[in-house]
């Protein structure tokens, strides 16, 4: 069994032993911290709507007076409420939030709400055990965390915890994934959700109101055992990037140390020469469009392979393997991470002309030019294979920034699923073509030259093009008629092996239906 934190009290012994006397924090708060309050007095001063509580407004309590209490009192004023804050030491305490909140001494907090929120870290819940008795049939709202070490120490949830030492009380758990900040500066998009979970469902309905008051979207999680998942969202360091950051860092370090061994290594072994200042830009510049090339492309695989699957089993009601089920979970972040590589290749590509190597080839190559008396150096095609190069990767980069800007909640809440289909599907696999191009006019007729061979490997553009070409191929299979007119019935519910038959809007005939079950 777990040793108890300092502090602690045993749940099982509930609150009849007298009250821990240390000073309780804020549960989002450092101890240490409480002499930088995260609303100043000169923004609580400057903000009419903190300055007077509108007469008859419901009463909602506070227990905490740390940065989280400050913002969620601020938010409530904000939001047409009586803010009741209890405190220990309401003098020393009292200028840090607004004019509009009361800052009284605990008892009196709970006396005058029957909604709490407890705002103070699990090893102090055991300090308000002499409140036992006034809290009695109150609502307690939880909004603590705990730290990584606590969550793996603890079986049980702070919630949980809570619960057992105020077992006449009910306890919710909520607002614990939403920031002082956030609270602070209002609710903003993908902010807005406030899950929330409880054994009582009246005492959730009335959380769920007074979030719902406060601007945030209440979430249901259902009973409070879910509170220990709710706990640990906050100790993820961003769970859906893991795996598309690995990778993408995996396909960097591939291409950058094949592009190493073709641009710099060969050269140093069999001609003697150092290129190795091309290793911080050049070489990197190589590297990331192939990274964002291939990301692009794994964007749009997983719904190739899915609607082979569902073809190939006549069904749609069959579940995609797990690896399948991810990776099409992950589609999201893949393409962000294209769209990031293929704006620092656009960067790097700016910074090229820059540097001092790229004036010392130039000026060599003048040279050059005038030793072998030469007085017009024009290539025709090669002038025209560079503007229509240029061309096709700005139109590239500029539609996977659609495509960028459209996956915000922001934007992505303001458009229908019509419009929002049209863009992610339709115009990315447009910017997928048109990397294609703007690959294939960079590399032009180099993969027939034996002179770009080096160490016998070919060149890096021609690696790149091996799964976009792929799936651009597979994609037009899947646009013909005799596959795109199945795929349709599969996905509007027709099933190969049933006896039931479904027919299409277009369709002369009516469909029957024959089922056997």
């Amino acid at each position: 069994m777990a040793a108890e934190a300092p502090g602690e009290q045993d749940p099982a012994l509930g609150c009849g032993e007298s009250p821990n006397t240390k000073d309780p924090q804020s549960a989002t708060n450092t101890p240490g911290e409480m002499d930088k309050p995260l609303i100043s007095r000169r923004l609580v001063d400057s903000d009419a709507s903190l300055a007077e509580a509108a007469s008859g407004a419901p009463k909602v309590g506070i227990l905490g007076t740390g940065d989280f209490a400050r913002s969620l009192a601020a938010r409530l004023v904000r939001s047409g409420f009586g803010v009741v804050v209890g405190s220990r030491n309401p003098k020393r305490t009292a200028g840090l939030f607004p004019a509009a909140a009361q800052v009284v001494f605990q008892v009196e907090a709970v006396d005058s709400s029957e909604v709490i929120f407890v705002a103070v870290f699990r090893e102090h819940y055991s300090s308000l055990c002499g409140l036992s008795s006034q809290l009695a049939g109150k609502i307690l709202v939880d909004v603590s965390n705990p730290t990584e070490q606590e969550h793996l120490q603890h079986r049980e949830s702070n919630a949980e915890y809570l619960a057992a030492l105020f077992p006449t009380c009910t306890v919710v758990k909520a607002f614990n994934v939403i920031s002082a900040w956030t609270l602070q500066a209002g609710p903003r998009d993908g902010n807005r959700q406030v899950p929330i979970c409880g054994d009582q469902p009246e005492a959730k309905r009335v959380v769920s109101e007074l979030a719902h008051a406060m601007g945030f979207m209440p979430v249901d999680m259902g009973s409070l055992a879910a509170a220990r998942e709710l706990e640990a969202r906050p100790l993820h360091l961003l769970p859906s990037w893991k795996v598309p950051a690995i990778l993408a860092l995996g396909l960097f370090i591939f291409f950058y140390a094949y592009n190493f061994i073709r641009d710099v290594l060969q050269p140093y072994v069999q001609e003697g020469k150092s290129k190795f200042y091309k290793l911080p830009l050049s070489v990197v510049n190589t590297s990331l469009p192939c990274v964002a090339y291939v990301l692009l492309s794994l964007v749009y695989l997983p719904g190739i392979l899915a609607a082979a699957l569902q073809l190939w089993r006549g069904t749609k009601y069959r579940r995609f393997p797990d690896w399948l089920d991810h990776w099409l979970q992950h589609r999201k972040q893949i393409g962000l991470l294209s769209f990031f590589c293929a704006a620092l290749h656009a960067l790097y590509s700016v910074c090229l002309p820059v540097r001092i190597s790229y004036r010392y080839d130039l000026v060599n190559l003048a040279i050059k030019q005038v030793l072998t008396n030469k007085s017009h150096l024009w290539v025709e095609e090669n002038v025209w294979r560079m503007e229509i190069y240029l061309s096709l990767g700005v139109l590239a980069l500029g539609t996977l920034s659609l495509l960028a800007v459209t996956s915000l909640p922001s934007i992505a809440n303001s458009l229908n699923w019509r419009e929002f289909s049209f863009v992610q599907s339709t115009l990315g696999f447009v910017a997928l073509v048109l990397s294609t191009l703007h690959t294939l006019t960079y590399g032009w007729t180099r993969a027939f030259e034996e002179s770009r061979y080096k160490f016998y490997l070919p060149p890096t553009f021609t690696l790149t093009l091996l799964v976009p070409c792929v799936v651009i191929l597979a994609k037009a299979l899947l646009l013909l008629p005799c596959l795109s007119r199945r795929l349709s019935r599969i996905r509007r519910g027709w099933e190969k092996d049933s006896a039931v038959k479904f027919t299409l809007p277009g369709d002369h005939a009516l469909g029957q239906k024959t089922s056997h079950l």
